[in-house]
C-alpha cells in the first residue's frame, strides 16, 4: 500500500476505537471512568492481534490482546454474543480491571473476521477492602476473578453471570452502569467496522489491518536500527511490598543489533508476598510502550510493532509471577518501575531522547463504606512530576508513563462521594535540581464525611526518583492522615479506617532532574 493509502486506513480504524471510547465514557456510571478515563478500547483482527488502539491507557497496549486471545479460546462466540473476563493469569492486568470481547460478523459468514474490545477499570469488584486494591497475599483476597464467560448470548445479557459479577461488589447499580457502558461501545464497535467493510469490502479491509501490522514491524525495526548495538544493563528497586520486604531489585539487560532487541529480566527478585507482583501482560506492556516512546516517529500501537522485541521474563518473579500471587500494586506501581529501570538502561543507547526517572507511583487511593443507607467506593491515581529531559524541563502535576488518566475533578468527587477536598496543589520544590528540573508533584488532601475504609499502594517514598547527567533525585512522596488535629505518617502500602472529619494527604514524588546545574557568574 501507499503511504497515503495507508495513513487513511489507519485513521478509519483508529477512529473505530476512538468512537468507542467516546461512548464508553460518556455512558458509564463511575467517575473512574466517566471523569478520568480509566479505559481503553481497540479493534482486533480474525487472530485477536491488535490492529488499532485509541490513545488510552499504555499498561494496556500490550496486555489486551492478551485477554482477546484468552476469550476466543475460552468461549465460542457467536454473532451478538460478548465475553468477559478480567483474570490476570489469562492476559489481564488486575481484577478491577474487566475486559469485554466481541466477534464481528459479516452477513452470510460463518466465522469473525474481526474483534472489538475494551477494557475498564471497576472502581469494586469484591476482595476484602473496599476499592479491590488490598494489602494482599495472594490473588483469592483482591475480589471477583473471571476466566472467560459469556456475558451477553444473541444480543441477550446472561441473568445468571450478571448475578454472579454484581452480587461480588459493594456498588452493585455502579457496577452494572459500567458494565453496560462496555457493551455499548462494543455495539458501536462492531456497528462502524461492518459499515467499513459494506463500502470497502472484507477483502480490502483485512489487507489494510495486514498491512498496518507490517508498517508498524517495520518502523520498530528501524527505530532499534537507528539505536547502537551493544548491550545496556539497567536496575532499580521497589519501595518494599507491604510486608516488610524492602528494596526489591527489578533488573533488565536489553541487547540491541540487526533491528531488533532482547529484553532480559533475569536478576529480578522473586515474586513477593505482597501485591506487588507484576504478570507477564503487564511486563510485556511496558516494554512495547518504552520501545515505541523511543521512536522518532509516530508508530500505529498494533501487534506488529511487538514482532522484533523478544521478551524475557523469569517465571515466578516480580516481573512474570505465578498464580496465585496477588498483583493488584504489579499492575500500578511495579509496571512504573519496570519503565523506569528500562529507560535507565537505555540511557547510554539514546542519550538525546531519555529523561530523568518521572514520578514512578501512581499514587494508588481506594477509599469505601456507607453514607445516608448506601454503600460506596472511590478509586484514584494520583499526579507527579515528570522526569527533566535532555531538552525541555519535567512537567509538573502530570499522570506519566504507564498511567494514561485524567485526574478526579473535585467537583465530581464531591458530588458523588461523601468526601471534601480541603486542598489540590502543586508541590513545589519536588522536583529534582539540574540543567532541566524535574517537574513537580501534587499534594492532594480529602476530608472525610463519613466513616471509611482506605488503602494506599503507593512507590518511591523511600528510593527517590533518579535524576540522569548529574540532575539531583526529584523528592520522595509522603502520605498522611489527620485524626483530632494531629498527623500521622503513613507506610506507602497500608489499609486503614477513618471517622468523619479525619483527612487524607498525599503528598507525590516529582521527577529527577536532567543534567548538571549551570552556574551563573
Amino acid at each position: 500500500m501507499d503511504a497515503v493509502a495507508l495513513a487513511v486506513a489507519n485513521q478509519r480504524l483508529a477512529a473505530v476505537a476512538e468512537e468507542m471510547g467516546v461512548v464508553l465514557g460518556r455512558t458509564a456510571v463511575s467517575p473512574n471512568i466517566k471523569e478520568r478515563r480509566d479505559f481503553s478500547c481497540a479493534v482486533f483482527d480474525a487472530r485477536g492481534a491488535l490492529v488499532a488502539q485509541a490513545a488510552h491507557i499504555p499498561v494496556h497496549l500490550g496486555s489486551t490482546a492478551l485477554s482477546v486471545r484468552a476469550a476466543i479460546a475460552g468461549v465460542p462466540l457467536g454473532p451478538g454474543d460478548v465475553a468477559m473476563l478480567n483474570d490476570p493469569f489469562a492476559g489481564g492486568t488486575h481484577l478491577p480491571d474487566v475486559t469485554v470481547v466481541a466477534p464481528v460478523f459479516l452477513r452470510g459468514r460463518r466465522r469473525p473476521f474481526a474483534y472489538v474490545a475494551n477494557r475498564a477499570h471497576h472502581a469494586d469488584i469484591g476482595g476484602m477492602a473496599p476499592g479491590s486494591m488490598p494489602l494482599a497475599t495472594e490473588i483469592y483476597q483482591e475480589g471477583l476473578r473471571l476466566p472467560p464467560v459469556r456475558l451477553i448470548a444473541a444480543g441477550r445479557p446472561q441473568p445468571d453471570v450478571l448475578a454472579i459479577f454484581l452480587a461480588n461488589t459493594r456498588v452493585r447499580a455502579e457496577r452494572e452502569g459500567d458494565l453496560m457502558a462496555q457493551w455499548a461501545a462494543l455495539r458501536v464497535g462492531a456497528d462502524r467496522l461492518s459499515t467499513l467493510t459494506a463500502r470497502l469490502g472484507k477483502e480490502r479491509v483485512v489487507r489494510e489491518m495486514a498491512a498496518l501490522q507490517s508498517y508498524s514491524r517495520a518502523l520498530m525495526r528501524a527505530t532499534l536500527a537507528a539505536l547502537p548495538s551493544g548491550t545496556y544493563r539497567a536496575l532499580d528497586v521497589l519501595d518494599d511490598d507491604g510486608f516488610g520486604a524492602t528494596r526489591l531489585r527489578i533488573a533488565v539487560t536489553v541487547t540491541i543489533g540487526r533491528g531488533r532487541a532482547r529484553i532480559d529480566f533475569r536478576g529480578t527478585a522473586p515474586q513477593s508476598q505482597g501485591p506487588v507482583n507484576a504478570n507477564l501482560a503487564v511486563t510485556r506492556s511496558c516494554v512495547l510502550y518504552v520501545f515505541t516512546a523511543l521512536a522518532t516517529e509516530q508508530i500505529p500501537p498494533n501487534e506488529g510493532l511487538a514482532e522484533p522485541l523478544q521478551v524475557i521474563a523469569p517465571e515466578g518473579s516480580l516481573v512474570n509471577a505465578r498464580f496465585p500471587a496477588a498483583v493488584a500494586a504489579g499492575n500500578v506501581e511495579t509496571s512504573q518501575r519496570i519503565v523506569d529501570v528500562l529507560l535507565r538502561a537505555l540511557a547510554s543507547a539514546a542519550p538525546e531522547r531519555i529523561p530523568a526517572a518521572s514520578a514512578g507511583s501512581m499514587n494508588n487511593v481506594a477509599v469505601g463504606g456507607a453514607a445516608a443507607g448506601a454503600a460506596f467506593a472511590y478509586y484514584e491515581t494520583i499526579a507527579g512530576g515528570a522526569g527533566g529531559g535532555p531538552e525541555r524541563p519535567g512537567a509538573s502535576a502530570i499522570h506519566t508513563h504507564m498511567t494514561n488518566t485524567m485526574n478526579t475533578p473535585i467537583e465530581a468527587l464531591e458530588a458523588y462521594y461523601p468526601l471534601r477536598v480541603q486542598r489540590y496543589a502543586v508541590r513545589r520544590g519536588s522536583g529534582g535540581r539540574g540543567r532541566h528540573r524535574g517537574g513537580d508533584g501534587v499534594v492532594r488532601e480529602i476530608e472525610f464525611l463519613a466513616p471509611a475504609q482506605v488503602t494506599l499502594l503507593a512507590e518511591r517514598r523511600r528510593v527517590a526518583p533518579y535524576g540522569l547527567r548529574g540532575g539531583s533525585p526529584g523528592s520522595p512522596g509522603e502520605d498522611w492522615v489527620v485524626h483530632a488535629g494531629r498527623a500521622r505518617r503513613l507506610p506507602a502500602k497500608t489499609t486503614f479506617t477513618v471517622e468523619a472529619g479525619d483527612r487524607l494527604r498525599v503528598a507525590t514524588p516529582g521527577g529527577g532532574g536532567y543534567g548538571p546545574v549551570r552556574r551563573r557568574r
